[in-house]
């Protein structure tokens, strides 16, 4: 016998079929748009005309040392349209590849190591024990920092090797063991890379684990008391249930964090100045010894081209996966 919830449900003859849907015209549509249009051409004006301006800009071997005559663009000479040339110099000039190969080693040990220890942080702080809400504080705090705030505080504070607080904590440590004095060690001239990179993930684990501690909080606890109930172990649950659910978070936040230490330059130009050579020399900061030291406009503007080209590649996945999430959870 078929159920009446198998048949196709007919309308009665007290209930019609509800009418189709008023098409809205033209003068409807824009009214309702009207109001967005001041947002949409100040958009307009403040991001797209000057990437515009910096295509263009792109196109010409443009130096301020050497104005010659002006353009309709008012940008030098018309002889000095170098058309790709820029972008050609940006994928073979060996500056530019060194500072492309800082970047990806900076961005990946920056959010692998700041993913690791916000995941720690996360599972710990998602447990009950007494302060937590002020340790859940004063591990935000860093995140909370101005950048070039942190970086003076880890240049000066932690790495002088004068007075810094990781010099005298180690002569400390040698005159425990008798020494007189400890070895002075330069930190930010000896290993520039790991002193950049240690200072960016002091100021980025924090904006991991918030994100983490977010997924976490979010499991559903009659799956995690079941697993309990079957005996499973706390690596089990945590191997099997915790991980898979936070899969999409830390890809979530594995994006979000290369597009942000992606654009560092704060901790580069207070830290190392892109030194000692150029061992910490990324693409921004590339850009800006491009711009202000050698006034190659063109050049620069190619770079910074290049750059946002890679970052919007970058923000689409991330994108993706913030509409994913909405939508896994629109489905719970």
């Amino acid at each position: 016998m078929t159920s009446t919830l198998d048949r196709e449900v007919e309308p009665t003859p007290d209930q019609p079929p509800a009418p189709p849907a008023r098409q809205l015209s033209s003068r409807e549509r824009w009214t309702r748009r009207g109001p967005l249009m001041p947002a949409l051409i100040f958009t307009i004006v403040v991001t797209q005309l000057p990437f515009l301006l910096t295509i263009a800009i792109s196109t010409l071997n443009w130096n301020v040392l050497r104005p010659g005559d002006k353009n309709f663009l008012g940008m030098g000479n018309f002889e000095s349209f170098a058309g790709l040339g820029n972008y050609a110099t940006v994928f073979t000039d060996s500056r530019l590849r060194d500072a492309v190969i800082n970047t990806i080693v900076l961005t990946v040990s920056v959010v692998v190591v700041s993913m690791l220890l916000g995941l720690l942080l996360a599972v710990l702080l998602d447990r009950k024990f007494p302060g937590r809400g002020v340790a859940r504080t004063l591990l935000i705090a860093p995140f909370l920092v101005m950048p070039v705030a942190s970086a003076l505080i880890w240049k000066h504070a932690l790495y002088n090797p004068d007075y810094g607080l990781f010099n005298g904590v180690l002569n400390w440590v040698w005159q425990l063991f008798g020494a007189e004095e400890g070895p002075v060690i330069d930190y930010v001239s000896g290993t520039p890379m790991i002193a950049v990179v240690a200072a960016l993930v002091w100021q980025w684990t924090p904006f991991m684990m918030l994100i983490l501690l977010a997924g976490l909080q979010s499991q559903p606890t009659d799956v995690l008391e079941a697993a309990r109930l079957d005996r499973a172990s706390g690596m089990q649950i945590f191997r099997f249930i915790t991980l898979p659910h936070l899969r999409r978070y830390i890809e979530l936040s594995t994006l979000l964090g290369s597009i942000y230490v992606l654009q560092t330059f704060d901790a580069i130009f207070t830290i190392t100045q892109g030194g000692p050579g150029s061992a910490t020399t990324n693409l921004p900061y590339e850009i800006y010894l491009t711009m202000f030291r050698k006034y190659e406009y063109g050049e620069a503007a190619a770079a910074g081209v290049v750059v946002v080209i890679g970052t919007i590649i970058v923000a689409t996945f991330a994108l993706r996966t913030i509409s994913s999430l909405f939508t896994e959870e629109h489905s719970r």
